[in-house]
């Protein structure tokens, strides 16, 4: 499963080490794109990302929102192969889409991973749930965390 986050610089070359606990899960090469929330970059591996390229490609035209999803995922995404050293090589146009800087934090999500900005990553980890709004918290109940 992929799970934790991890502190990584990027090279001068545009290259950031995916931790070896997720190259387990996302293999030797894997796609990367644009996130939908937030300014991240995503990783999938093929077996997941094959049914969410499969559902993007299937967006009706007449569907405008839908269609500049579309746009956005498949537009920036890309294969990635990890070279022997456990990094990947970041297009720069991906990586000034989302921001990206040379302190990433690399973060896994369950079904991806997520790379983005350490001081993005350290803004959204310092919510305090005790400021959440009510309507906030019945949306996290939803959740049924317990």
């Amino acid at each position: 499963m992929l799970i934790g986050s991890y502190n990584h610089s990027v090279d001068a070359k545009g290259r950031v080490t995916i931790p070896a606990k997720f190259r387990e899960d996302l293999g030797d090469s894997f796609v990367i794109t644009r996130g939908l929330f937030g300014r991240c970059i995503t990783a999938y591996s093929y077996q997941r990302w094959e049914p969410i390229q499969e559902k993007l490609m299937n967006i009706s035209m007449t569907d405008k929102l839908g269609m500049q999803v579309q746009a956005l995922i498949l537009g920036n995404a890309c294969e990635c192969e990890v070279d022997k050293m456990g990094r990947i090589l970041i297009p720069q146009p991906l990586k000034n889409t989302v921001g990206l800087g040379k302190d990433v934090t690399v973060t896994g999500l369950g079904n991806r991973v997520e790379i983005r900005s350490s001081a993005q990553w350290n803004e959204m980890n310092a919510i305090n749930f005790d400021e959440l709004s009510e309507e906030d918290l019945r949306h996290l109940e939803s959740f049924e965390l317990r």
